[in-house]
């Protein structure tokens, strides 16, 4: 058992690439790779007899594979667009891409211990190893843009120590622009889409994500919103030891937030309330959201029954507007207004006026079916999703017209990701919580 963890490591430990024309040549790596898919497979398809559409033949399993191992292997930007791609549920991409895709919101492959000394030498100095009494080689969590350590100091502290990976932050714009160049060539988006706004914003994103003295800052502000709250717990920031590209911070025992699943109905449910009241709480009353749902950066302190809150890159100022319209959607949402609640996703660009016209019925009657599990009385039930091939349907001859799509503002597509990411752990744990219970009290006691 051991040796066979021993070369798991092995096989997921490998350096990143982190000069330009590195990253540039995986790049090249995995487009030839796709290339070569689409190929072979097209021949077999041809030999059998059919003709199959491009992205038919770009969307294999085989080529996802391509695509999720060698995104692993780049992190970054890269990586971390991929996980965004992955925050699906299986209702919209292709089961075999979803499925695949999945695998980016699990650890990433990690730096071998010559990059990672490299990278702690430049930040700490050549001695670095002289502020601890132990510094774990192996990382306890490899993600998109960092690993995480546990070390203990020389007096005795346990911190968790977030290193970022060399050339990650100076190859955000290239990897972006890359990625997006991936998705076009699929062929699945309207030649007149303009990505544009959402890549510069994703950018932008990344850019601070990537700059871990303003997580330390994210950090320190979130702690004091929920300072006396005792259901959330936030690590505390070592100042000393942080730098723009290592994160130092204390180290939290806890459980994967998807061991909700074990506990006892009545704890997982109590323990997920608290997670969707902390996401009304962000939106209306903070007005400052952790836009980032990777089910990694939540986790239960089992002794305490605490919410544990961790990577506070993504996080984001939400405009008053943007929270009033959020609260229009709701409000109308919880009143059963059907017409207001398709006003309000207008309104907050989920809809687009062309798509209405367009297909007026069918978007009025996935409308309704929210509502209607909206208006239920009793929990709503995340694990039952029996409605999703309702919406499913209707929405089909809309996303197979490619005039009716659009994308909506950055602002909202960060919330809204964090929103449904929200509802994709509800899944996950499958509990069963009193959702609009807890949205009227937000409404009601954060109303001007």
């Amino acid at each position: 058992m051991a040796d066979d963890t021993a070369d798991d490591d092995r096989r997921r430990e490998r350096a990143v690439p982190s000069s330009r024309l590195g990253r540039l040549a995986g790049f090249g790596k995995l487009a030839g790779g796709v290339a070569g898919g689409v190929v072979s497979e097209g021949a077999r398809r041809l030999a059998a007899g059919e003709r199959p559409q491009l992205n038919q033949l770009l969307l294999t399993p085989g080529n996802a594979k391509r695509l999720s191992d060698q995104l692993a292997h780049m992190r970054g930007a890269a990586m971390k667009l991929g996980q965004m791609i992955s925050m699906d549920t299986g209702d919209v991409l292709p089961p075999e891409l979803t499925a695949i895709l999945a695998r980016l919101r699990d650890q990433a492959d990690f730096m071998p211990p010559r990059q990672l000394d490299g990278v702690l030498a430049q930040e700490w100095g050549k001695d670095w190893r002289r502020n601890f009494r132990r510094f774990e080689p192996r990382p306890i969590a490899a993600a998109s843009i960092g690993q995480v350590h546990r070390a203990m100091t020389k007096d005795g502290r346990l911190l968790a120590i977030k290193v970022q990976y060399p050339g990650v932050a100076r190859s955000i714009d290239s990897d972006v622009d890359n990625v997006a160049s991936l998705l076009r060539l699929t062929g699945l988006l309207p030649k007149g889409l303009d990505l544009e706004p959402v890549l510069a914003a994703a950018k932008d994103q990344l850019r601070e994500e990537a700059d871990y003295l303003r997580e330390t800052e994210m950090m320190e502000r979130y702690a004091a919103l929920l300072a006396g709250d005792d259901r959330y717990l936030v690590p505390t920031p070592d100042r000393e030891l942080t730098t723009r590209r290592v994160l130092a911070m204390t180290f939290e025992e806890s459980s994967p937030i998807e061991t909700l699943s074990d506990l006892a109905p009545p704890q997982r449910d109590e323990l997920f309330a608290h997670l969707i009241e902390l996401v009304g709480r962000e939106l209306f009353e903070f007005r400052l959201m952790q836009t980032d749902p990777n089910f990694a950066n939540y986790r239960v302190k089992r002794e305490t029954g605490q919410l544990v809150l961790l990577d506070f890159g993504a996080a984001r100022e939400v405009s008053r507007d943007l929270s009033a319209r959020y609260r229009a959607l709701l409000t109308a949402g919880l009143n059963e207004d059907r017409e207001g609640v398709l006003a309000a996703a207008m309104a907050a660009g989920f809809i687009h006026d062309k798509a209405v016209a367009r297909h007026p019925d069918a978007i009025r009657r996935a409308v309704d079916i929210v509502v209607t599990q909206i208006a239920k009385e009793e929990r709503l039930d995340f694990g039952d999703r029996s409605f999703v091939p309702q919406i499913r349907e209707e929405a089909m001859p809309i996303a197979q017209d490619k005039e009716s799509w659009h994308i909506p503002p950055p602002e909202t597509l960060f919330v809204q990701r964090k929103v449904s990411g929200t509802a994709l752990l509800g899944a996950r744990v499958a509990a069963k919580v009193d959702v609009r219970g807890i949205v009227r009290e937000i409404l009601d006691r954060t109303a001007a």
